[in-house]
């Protein structure tokens, strides 16, 4: 039998429709245009994908509904997006242009009863809460932030993961802030303590900078869901802008969890 894969995610962050990365939620660069980058992500068969327009929350405008379906039409694969959804209304209109799934972020810590409203309208799977986390100086401990980072909510993010499974949310992604761009691996330490603490799929994004970050993530952790922003959009030491995705043969590489398989895996990867 075949055994159960995680799923790796590539996240794409949007900016004044541009496509854009950054540095510990900082520093945006652009890197092109997300349809394009849709269309090569469908050709490498990705598992999902992520799409975060990291403005409009901020600016405190509604979701681009034209970006959104234009985003929609394009992608082969299940997609989820957040950006500027406050209302279940919202939530069900962007699951009508045929996106799979909403996130939400800002308005889940304002408003938690708005997911249990959204769950209950558009079913908990197509509902995603995403924790901007970020770790104390000098302590093992994590504060959860909004608005792109810039405000201190000052709620632990594994005590708001909790309540959000209590709110019927269908899945957490935990995004660190102090990774995010750093391309140095994942923090091993927060994705444990989420783990576990929730029954949700988890998925992980900030800090992937290769393939053996994924593997040993996957390794660490077991099931779960791996999320990559700056890994698929550069390549190389120089950060060339290149759309990649690991193929299918490096992929079952990264699903080895057995330590008896760990060496083969590496050597595979290397």
């Amino acid at each position: 039998m075949r055994m159960l894969l995680p799923r790796i995610i590539p996240c794409l962050l949007v900016q004044n429709k541009g496509l854009v990365k950054t540095v510990k939620f900082k520093s945006p660069k652009y890197v092109g245009d997300p349809i394009n980058a849709v269309k090569i992500f469908n050709e490498k068969e990705v598992d999902e994908l992520i799409v975060l327009d990291i403005d409009a929350t901020a600016e405190r405008r509604e979701p681009d509904y034209k970006m959104i379906e234009n985003l929609a039409v394009e992608c082969r694969m299940p997609l989820c997006y957040g950006g500027g959804i406050k209302t279940v209304d919202q939530a069900q209109r962007i699951l009508g242009l045929g996106v799979e799934k909403i996130a939400v972020s800002s308005i889940a810590i304002e408003e938690p009863e708005i997911v249990s409203r959204m769950a209950e309208r558009v079913g908990s799977q197509s509902v995603i809460v995403v924790i901007d986390v970020k770790k104390r100086r000098f302590l093992d401990r994590y504060d959860a932030y909004t608005l792109n980072g810039k405000k201190n909510t000052h709620k632990c993010p594994i005590e708001f993961a909790l309540k959000m499974e209590r709110h019927n949310a269908g899945e957490i992604v935990i995004n660190s802030i102090d990774n995010d761009g750093i391309m140095k691996g994942y923090d091993h330490s927060l994705v444990d303590k989420i783990r576990r603490s929730i029954t949700l799929p988890l998925t992980v994004l900030g800090g992937a900078g290769s393939l053996e970050d994924i593997r040993e993530l996957i390794n660490q952790h077991g099931i779960i869901g791996a999320a990559c922003g700056s890994l698929f959009v550069f390549k190389g030491k120089y950060r060339a802008v290149l759309i990649n995705y690991p193929s299918r043969s490096e992929k079952d590489v990264l699903a080895f969890s057995d330590r008896s398989d760990l060496e083969s895996a590496r050597k595979q990867l290397s």
